[in-house]
């Protein structure tokens, strides 16, 4: 090929790992082959797709041109030449065989396996008649049916051409239905619960925008989807039997903000004043973006251990020196509260379907990076059978690759050249200019459109490392061993095959040249023998997901894993458990905050209403308000968002202790009805505290601030008590207190200050407001039984109130003026007592 500067290279020295050889270097058309030098040692092989990051470095001291690659599956490796010529070659020529511009240029397209394959059925693996027909689709249940709506992909582009929906939905109210959801991804029917009829469906948010959009098909497809457990073996409808739950839940993976922030754009979340018999819940787990630069952390912390390796030097064998990775940065990083995030999520989804026999609905902004992640885990949980070397290979098939992942895009297939850094330094003997030239050509480089980087997101490596903790966790529960899955990792991004190559199922399949013809698929790679064996777990015990166990560990196949029991894949980041996790389980990974549950749009800080910005925040109630309970023992499982699908009156009565660290101490008043709540309402992000006091500002404002308040409230109290004491009389008769050194009985002796009763701190005019009525002379004794006041004012009209520094403290702050202790009088506290009794008389 033209592309091919050079394509032998002799004497190159190799540094990967703590290991330095000397070899030969072969470039093909798609791969890099190092041969090490000696007969015993195997050749490195390199396919170009897996290539990530190639940086030419400047000269070393002792004359060699070093080349540095960074693949995607985590492996580090430099090549030292002793002629520059020859590494400009090399680098210029890997160059041109890595960047692709179209997906038929990648290696699946021209690989042929040698030998063959003994298996062969790898396109046709799944079935989607077979599969939902397993399930109970159209057997063991009616209320779903199969439908071919999409069967051209206009329907929805992005979806595969058959879909099951409710028997009741017909095909002309998906067709409305589908205008109302982003990209036209309607709920579907994913997973029907073996146990019972839970089910999880999936679809993508919907377009509510700021005008608070509604669509009566949508929610007439969503009403018909939780209600299809009513009868089952019918497909008509009918009343809901008895025993049925309410507990159906939709889940939004997104954090509320980012919500929020679709709504501007057109899209949003439901309003749940339109949704009947569900509530919603809010995961918190953060986009594509975030989960990139997470990584990117933990590559670099991985990068910087071997350069730091590197520049120690090596032993007397001649070997690098191995140095351990920063755990610190390893942690900073938030890779395992993503993955735990994600785990927390599946949980929620498993208990609401198994538990709960509910319905749930999942979707995030276009339904398919979290989406599939939850789907594909809750369901890994939930069946067995998805357990299995075929059965997790169907649930790929199903989840990932048929309803649309965008493997193209998050993968980056087609890589960019701006992958390829050379430094200025190594411009050769072309002088000053052309050293300008190189660097102003890497700065344009670097600030040129980077929508297509964009998109990469190391999405469905995220969902392989959550399987991973799940088989660290049950590892008796999984056919496949953790070989499997690392050699999934690898094939995911080095294009050797057709499987994941595309976006969507209709790409698949108009595909020219034909995808089926021209590529292999990774299961028949996987499934063929040996192989096949090799990734088979020997611990494997399928007795123990057997439903009819009655043993106490019995659990009927479901899987319940610790959301926070999360560790690094050591093995596919090349270190060792101790290197990357630490001898012992330090400080478990912080979540996200999960909010939920929404059962109305008033309760949703993710929809925009007048009432809602007019009156107060969002009583949204966080699930960290959870009322506190003794704490469980560590191996129990999380139940943060557990109990989502229990009825308001049964979630006062027995709340779940969370086994997620970042659930907080909890606020009672979370578990009132919203009607109930009034001035207790929270702030829809914010920690709950368990008291709902205002802060005390004067604590931080220093003492002298909290000084001047104190003597200025002493003032006042000491003038408020003088005036007090001059309303003596009636009030010194009505509280059987010798108050002033007046008679105890007799009359007033003047009109201002006869007859008023000692009103409290908030009954008292304030100042520049009308005076009250002064009551009637008279005199009154404690002794004659009177069960009313003849003498109370009938004035019902409450008085202004000006604020005032007297009072009311605007720091929050406790008064210093001390208050006389009487015994509580009825008659003063309701006036309106004796006007009530006389009208009775």
């Amino acid at each position: 090929m033209d592309a091919i500067r050079v394509s032998k290279v002799t004497g190159v020295v190799l540094h990967k790992g703590p290991r330095t050889s000397t070899g030969t270097l072969h470039l093909t058309a798609h791969h890099i082959i190092f041969s090490y030098d000696g007969d015993s040692a195997q050749e490195l092989w390199v396919p170009y797709p897996l290539i990530n990051l190639v940086t030419r470095l400047p000269q070393t001291f002792r004359g060699r041109c070093p080349i540095s690659f960074r693949c995607r599956n985590f492996e580090l490796f430099s090549l030292y030449f002793d002629k520059e010529s020859d590494a400009i070659d090399v680098f210029e020529s890997v160059k041109e065989l890595t960047v692709a511009i179209s997906v038929t240029q990648l290696y699946a397209f021209f690989y042929t396996p040698n030998p063959s394959n003994t298996a062969s059925d790898g396109w046709t693996l799944y079935s989607p008649r077979e599969e939902f027909g397993r399930m109970g689709v159209g057997t063991r249940s009616k209320a779903w049916r199969y439908t071919d709506i999409n069967k051209d992909y206009e329907f929805c582009p992005t979806y595969p051409a058959r879909l099951v929906v409710p028997t009741r939905i017909s095909d002309t109210t998906l067709q409305y239905a589908v205008k109302y959801r982003s990209k036209g991804r309607i709920p579907a029917l994913t997973y029907l619960h073996w146990a019972n009829y839970g089910s999880i469906t999936r679809s993508s948010q919907p377009m509510v925008g700021l005008t608070n959009s509604r669509s009566i098909q949508d929610e007439k497809l969503i009403e018909a989807i939780f209600q299809s457990h009513y009868s089952p073996e019918s497909r008509a409808a009918s009343a809901p039997i008895f025993g049925a739950t309410a507990a159906n839940l939709i889940i939004d993976a997104r954090p509320t903000a980012n919500a929020m922030a679709n709504t501007a754009k057109g899209a949003g979340t439901e309003n749940m004043d339109y949704y009947k018999d569900c509530r919603k819940a809010y995961l918190g787990i953060d986009n594509i973006h975030a989960m990139r630069d997470s990584l990117t952390k933990v590559v670099e912390a991985l990068r910087d251990a071997e350069a730091l390796a590197a520049s120690v030097g090596e032993d007397s064998d001649g070997n690098t020196v191995v140095l351990p990775v920063d755990r610190q940065a390893l942690r900073k990083s938030g890779w395992l509260r993503h993955i735990s995030a994600i785990l927390e999520g599946s949980l929620v989804i498993v208990r609401n379907v198994h538990i709960k026999a509910s319905h749930v609905l999942i979707h995030c902004s276009d339904g398919w990076d979290r989406t599939s992640q939850l789907s594909a885990i809750s369901q890994l949980c939930l069946d067995p059978f998805y357990r299995t070397l075929r059965g997790f290979q169907v649930l790929v098939e199903k989840d990932w690759v048929s309803f649309g992942h965008r493997f193209l895009d998050r993968c980056g297939h087609l890589s960019s050249d701006k992958f390829f850094i050379a430094s200025p330094e190594n411009t050769g003997g072309g002088g000053g200019a052309e050293a300008a030239q190189a660097f102003f050509a890497s700065v344009q480089n670097r600030f040129a459109s980077n929508h297509h980087l964009k998109e990469t997101s190391p999405v469905f490596h995220q969902f392989l490392e959550a399987v991973r903790n799940i088989q660290r966790q049950y590892p008796e529960r999984f056919e496949f061993d953790e070989r499997f899955l690392r050699d999934l990792h690898y094939h995911l991004y080095s294009c050797q095959f057709g499987t994941f190559l595309f976006n969507s199922e209709k790409e698949r399949r108009e595909c020219v040249p034909s995808l089926v013809e021209r590529t292999t698929p990774i299961w028949d790679f996987i499934n063929s023998e040996p192989r096949r064996t090799q990734y088979i777990n020997p611990d494997f015990k399928p007795e123990l997901d057997d439903p009819s166990r009655r043993e106490r560990d019995a659990d009927q196949g479901v899987l319940l894993p610790n959301p926070r029991d999360v560790r690094f894949w050591n093995e596919l980041y090349g270190r060792g458990d101790e290197e990357m996790n630490g001898r012992y389980v330090a400080q478990l990974p912080q979540g996200v905050e999960l909010t939920g549950p929404v059962e109305n749009a008033e309760d949703d800080p993710a929809v925009p209403h007048l009432k809602v910005l007019r009156d107060s925040p969002s009583p949204i109630t966080p699930l960290a308000t959870l009322p506190p309970v003794p704490p469980t023992p560590p191996l129990a499982t999380a139940k943060s968002m557990v109990e989502l699908g229990t009825p308001p009156s049964a979630r006062a009565e027995s709340l779940p202790q969370s086994k997620s660290q970042f659930l907080s101490s909890p606020s009672s008043s979370s578990l009132r009805p919203s009607h109930e709540q009034g001035r207790q309402r929270t702030l829809p992000l914010s920690p709950s505290s368990s008291s709902l006091s205002q802060p005390d500002f004067l604590s931080s404002a220093g003492g002298g601030l909290r000084s001047m308040w104190g003597k200025l409230s002493s003032n006042a109290s000491n003038a408020f008590s003088a005036v007090q004491d001059a309303y003596g009389g009636l009030a010194n008769d009505l509280r059987g207190l010798n108050l002033g050194a007046g008679p105890s009985s007799g009359s007033l002796s003047s009109p201002v200050g006869g007859g008023g009763e000692l009103r409290g701190h908030e009954e008292l005019p304030a100042w520049g407001g009308q005076p009250t009525e002064a009551p009637r002379r008279g005199t009154f004794s404690t002794g004659s039984g009177f069960a009313s006041n003849p003498w109370a004012t009938t004035s019902t009209r409450p008085p202004r109130h000006i604020p005032s520094i007297y009072d009311e403290n605007p720091w929050g702050t406790k008064s210093t003026r001390t208050t006389r202790s009487f015994d509580r009088d009825p008659l003063i506290t309701f006036p309106n007592a004796y006007v009530k009794k006389r009208s009775v008389q």
